[in-house]
Order: structure tokens, then sequence, then C-alpha cells
């Protein structure tokens, strides 16, 4: 089964991703960011209003390259779902490779495939949040969720 994958081009440098993903998370994803995300075992929770958060365990870091998320815990809390905890024990890996005076980035997120209840939802979610890390990279300036 294929999990949610996507990958876009960023005009940045790896480092600068590196620093988003693990220091700027609010600058990008979610305004209403609590913890820490920047060393191995951190974990962090973003909230997404007062229906829908994610806390999230910082599983592996390598520095320029690569972080893996693993989901702790998760809220869904929209009518439309029958299990608004799908994330939980879901892993999201992001990839960072250099190409030129660009960066690749890969994100997948282990165990959001086509048949989990929230794909569409999520991975819209996902389309708009990854395209929001691009903006504030390339611009310093994203479009976070704000409370």
């Amino acid at each position: 089964m294929d999990n949610y994958s996507s990958t876009i081009e960023i005009i940045t440098m790896p480092d600068k991703v590196y620093d988003a993903l693990t220091h700027k998370i609010p600058f990008w994803w979610t305004e209403m960011f609590k913890g820490s995300s920047g060393k191995t075992n951190e974990v962090f929770t973003a909230r997404f209003g007062d229906h829908i958060h994610k806390t999230i365990r910082v599983k592996d870091l390598v520095i320029n390259s690569k972080v893996i998320w693993y989901v702790e815990d998760s809220l869904i809390a929209i009518p439309e779902l029958k299990n608004q905890k799908e994330w939980m024990g879901t892993t999201i890996v992001w990839e960072i490779e250099k190409k030129d005076n660009r960066v690749l980035l890969t994100l997948t997120h282990i165990g959001l495939h086509p048949l989990s209840e929230c794909y569409d939802i999520c991975s819209n979610g996902w389309l708009q949040f990854i395209s929001s890390l691009k903006l504030f990279l390339e611009t310093g300036k994203g479009v976070p969720y704000k409370e």
C-alpha cells in the first residue's frame, strides 16, 4: 500500500530546510506550537484550533539530510471522520536532497495511505503546509495555521 508522499523543489540550501523543520515550525505549519523539535527524542504538539492536534516525537535527525517524526498522539475531531485518531502511530519522514542551488524535499507520511479515512483531508492539508514551507524558505514568510 502506498504511503502519502510529495516532493517539492525549493530555491534554498539544505541547512535552511533542516532549520525550518527543526526550529521554525510555527513559521510555516502552525503558530499553535508547544515543545521542542530540534533534538532526537524531543516532543512537540502542533494544534490547529481546538479540535485538531498532533503530538510528535523527533525520532531521528541527520543534519541537513533527514528529519523523522513519530506521531504519539493525534486527534482530528471533525464530524465526517469516524477514526479521529488515525495519525497515531504513523511516521513522517522529511528527506532533503541538494540539487545545484535548489533542494528537493520529499515528505513521506508512513501510515497515511489512500485507504486511510482522512487521506483526502490530510493529503490536502499536507499540500497546503508544504506550500507554506516552500514560501517561508523562498520569501521569509509562510502561511501557517493561525489561532
